[in-house]
Order: structure tokens, then C-alpha cells, then sequence
């Protein structure tokens, strides 16, 4: 009897998910059309956080039935609105912008590692060289610079 209860309860249970789903889901897209393009961008770490956020969020207004789709649209509302604002000052003030977005680093320069930034950034030389041999080259010495990106990517900049 209790495997048949986590297999499924009643049909009322599935209705509420695919209204609520369909609906959430609509208001999700129109949230995020309005917000722009920025919303979800892979640019750093808060926009990571606010995308799981999003998902979490949708996860748990499609199976808590304690939660109502005007609350669950509202949580949704509120954290692309945040993500809305905290672009908004990043791009009109440098100083907030710094507190909200880490600054890219480098990691070699001219065919020298910078061993003290790498390990500060917690970067191993295995994925700088992963990262070189992705962009063309063979080693540390072809490389003018390798930087770590806000987004955690790594450029590389082959020497000509």
C-alpha cells in the first residue's frame, strides 16, 4: 500500500502540477522577455546563484502545494527584479559593479606563470594548459597571456 502512495496519490495532485506548471512557467518567460537578455547571462557568480534560484524557485511553486502560483510568480517577479537592479547600478557605477562582479586575473604573462595569482585564484597549471591546448598552441611558452574571465573562463592569447 505505501509504494502505491509514492507512486501516485490522487488525480487532484496531478492536475494542480500541470496548471501550475503551464501557468509558472508562461509567467517565467514573460518575466524573463521583459527582463532582457541579461537576466541569465554567464557572466559571474550572482548571476549563477540567481539562475539556480530561478529553478528552485519554479521547482517549488510545480510540487508545494502550499504555495499558490500568485506567491510563486511574485518569488519569481522578485528575484529577476533583483538580478534587474543589481545590472542596472553594475552598469552606472564602477564601485558597485566591483562588489557585485569579480575582476578578470592573469595568469601568464609572456610564457611566465604567475604562480602566486593562479593560486590565489585556485586555478592549477594543468587547466591552464587544458586551456592553451584548446586555443591552438602546445605549452606555457606560446601563450602571451592566459587571463581567468569574471565568468571563470579562460582566455587565451597566443603569441603571433
Amino acid at each position: 500500500m505505501k509504494w502505491q502512495q509514492m507512486l501516485f496519490q490522487d488525480w487532484e495532485g496531478v492536475v494542480r502540477t500541470l496548471l501550475v506548471g503551464v501557468l509558472a512557467y508562461i509567467a517565467l518567460v514573460i518575466f524573463l522577455r521583459v527582463s532582457g537578455k541579461r537576466t541569465l547571462a554567464k557572466l559571474n557568480a550572482f548571476d549563477l546563484v540567481v539562475t539556480v534560484a530561478l529553478g528552485s524557485t519554479l521547482s517549488a511553486i510545480l510540487l508545494q502545494e502550499s504555495i499558490a502560483l500568485a506567491e510563486g510568480a511574485t518569488a519569481l517577479l522578485l528575484l529577476i527584479g533583483m538580478q534587474y537592479g543589481v545590472t542596472f547600478l553594475s552598469v552606472r557605477s564602477k564601485g558597485f559593479a566591483k562588489l557585485v562582479r569579480s575582476e578578470p586575473q592573469l595568469l601568464v604573462r609572456n610564457g611566465e606563470v604567475l604562480e602566486r595569482v593562479m593560486r590565489k585564484e585556485r586555478v592549477t597549471q594543468d587547466e591552464t594548459l587544458s586551456a592553451i591546448r584548446s586555443s591552438g598552441g602546445r605549452s606555457i611558452e606560446d601563450v602571451e597571456a592566459v587571463i581567468l574571465e569574471s565568468d571563470g573562463s579562460l582566455s587565451v592569447i597566443l603569441r603571433g
